[in-house]
Order: C-alpha cells, then structure tokens, then sequence
C-alpha cells in the first residue's frame, strides 16, 4: 500500500511538472551576475548569453566560496561587495538597470536576501536587516545578530516566515528569528537533528517556511522545517552538492568537484534525485539560480569563469541557450524578468 502511494503520489508530481508553461520561450529574461574583481561589475545578459550590459558597482569584490551574492525583489537588485564591506543596491527600469545607493555592512558581506520588506545581509560574523522604502534601502540598519560560528566561514542566508536561515561551513545551520515588521530580533540559534556526520554545510534555498541545504562533505542535501532537519538525502554518484536553486517541483544542485548539476523532484518530505547528471561543465560549479524556465550556473575558479544559461522544459531537462567566458572569478548568479 506504501509502494502504491508513492507512485501515485510521484506520477501526479510528474504529471504537474509536465504542465508548466515554458516561459523563457515568449517572455523575455535577464541573468546577472557580478565580476568579483577589485573594482566590482555588475554584469547583465539577456537569455541568448550576450553580455548588454556593465555596470561598476561602486566597490570592491572578492568573496568565495559562498552562494547567494546577488539578489533581486521586483525593480531591485543587490549585489555584495566583500572587499569593500558594503552591498550596492541597483534599481531597474525600461531603460536598464543603475547604481542607486551603496550600503555599509556590519562585516564584510558574503550573502544578500530580500524578504519581508527588508534586505538581510550576512556576513562573515553577522547577519543584519534594513528596512525597504519605496525609493531605497535604509543606509542604516534595524537589527543585527551575530553568528553561532562566527570565524569567516559564512556561506549564504535565506528568508523564512518568520525567520532567516544561515549556513556557515564550519558545521553550522542556524536560524534567527525576526520581529512582527521583519527586522532582525534575537541570537542565532543551531537548527535541531543536525546529522552527526554532518561536514560542511554549504549553500540553501527557501520556500514558505522551509529549507533545502546542502551538506557538502558528506554528500548530501538536508530539509529543513520547524528549526530542524526533518529529511537527509544523499548525492548518489555526484559528490559535494554545493549550491541549490528551486522552482516548482524541481530543486537543481551544482555538485562543485562532480562538475555537474543535479534534477531533484521534491515534494512533503520527499527530497528524490530524477537525474544525477543533467548537465556538466569545465569548471567547478560556484552557484545556481533558477527562475521561470530558465537555469543559470557558474563554474570555473581563477581569473576565467563561465555563465552557462539553460532553458528548462517541462519535464525538468536542461537545454543549453550558450556559454560566456568571464575574464574574472564571478560569483553570484540571478535570474530576473526584464518585464517586472
């Protein structure tokens, strides 16, 4: 009875997958990401992987080994500045996106969010919140928690409910609470059933008030819910699952030392790997963002890195759109839609 459910269950998970729109096919998508050089760049392509446009943003890269150092809410995007300690905020409009502001970080910035009416920005010992007006970001911020590990080994944060989400690769998922209008409250606190075999915590991603985190070291991809890990999946054949994107039904891993991106379907608890390999690479994957039928991934280390943009079809399979070459070490990677 237990094998008939499941079935039944993953045939109408399939079924609702096959009925997505392929929206990157009629509608028209941006992917950025930034040049993480001494003098930082923001660099957009459009969904053919043609660089239209570069945009300095004011400060100084060099982050590594993190996830999520760009982010975009509406007709906003933030792109952190790790050698300069702060984040520049860009605004969007017909014409193409401008440095609107640049904000101080309490430590140097590894990982931006929006949620909430606020952007939350973590750093290497703190995460921080400032509050969204219309026109801005609060240069200033309204709250700030310091970190569980606190040693620089901050890798990403992400947006709950009621809550943030932190992984630090020194073994470290924690969470923060925040208060009724969104602001940063409280100490950071370990998520509960964290695996005793647990090795490195890397990157995550949210939905509602639940988390996929990936445990590099030890190959496997974590759910969490309620302040604790609910369900550990293994990476099968790919080791280290580094970085996640999410959309729909589907959660895409980028296994760094594998070379190669993962299809998970994930449902409830359920977190199932549909294909280990749907895509490899050159380089070793640094980050992932998924959006609206279309996969964005950088890989490569040193002074050449590559985008590699994908369109997804309704079954989850990956077609390649084109591959840039980036004269840098990128770091962060978004998908935004040009018509918010």
């Amino acid at each position: 009875m237990k094998v008939m459910s499941y079935v039944v269950a993953l045939m109408l998970l399939i079924g609702a997958a096959t009925s997505i729109p392929a929206y990157a096919q009629d509608r028209h998508y941006l992917v950025v990401t930034a040049s993480n050089t001494a003098t930082n760049s923001l660099l957009v392509y459009n969904s053919k992987n043609q660089l239209i446009e570069t945009l300095p943003t004011g400060g100084n890269g060099g982050v590594a080994g993190n996830a999520g150092g760009i982010a975009t809410s509406r007709d906003r995007l933030a792109v952190v500045n790790f050698g300069s300690k702060d984040v520049s905020i860009f605004a969007r409009s017909d014409e193409g996106f401008r440095l609107a502001q640049v904000v101080s970080a309490a430590s140097s910035p590894v990982s931006v969010a929006f949620g909430h009416d606020h952007l939350y920005i973590l750093g290497t010992t703190t995460v921080e919140s400032h509050e969204l007006f219309e026109f801005g970001v609060s240069p200033g911020l309204d709250g700030k928690a310091g970190l569980v590990k606190a040693d620089g080994s901050a890798a990403q944060v992400g947006v709950l409910d009621r809550q943030l989400i932190i992984s630090e690769k020194s073994n470290a998922i924690e969470t923060v609470k925040l208060g009724r209008d969104g602001a940063v409250e409280g100490v950071a606190t370990l998520v509960q059933n964290i695996p005793t075999n647990v090795n490195a915590p890397f990157g995550l991603v949210t939905r509602d008030n639940e988390a996929y985190v990936t445990i590099a070291h030890a190959n496997e991809i974590s759910l969490v819910r309620s302040d604790a890990v609910v369900t550990v999946t293994g990476s099968g054949t790919q080791s280290a699952p580094c970085w996640l994107a999410l959309d729909g039904p589907y959660l895409f891993s980028a296994n760094s030392p594998s070379k190669s991106v993962s299809r998970y379907l994930v449902y409830g608890k359920q977190i199932i790997q549909a294909k280990a390999v749907s895509a490899s690479f050159n380089g070793n994957p640094t980050d992932v963002a998924y959006k609206n039928g279309l996969l964005g991934v950088i890989d490569g280390t040193g002074a050449a890195s590559h985008l590699s943009i994908f369109s997804v079809d309704g079954d989850g399979e990956l077609n390649l759109k084109g591959v840039s070459t980036i004269n840098s070490a990128a770091n962060g990677v978004a998908v935004v839609d040009s018509e918010e």
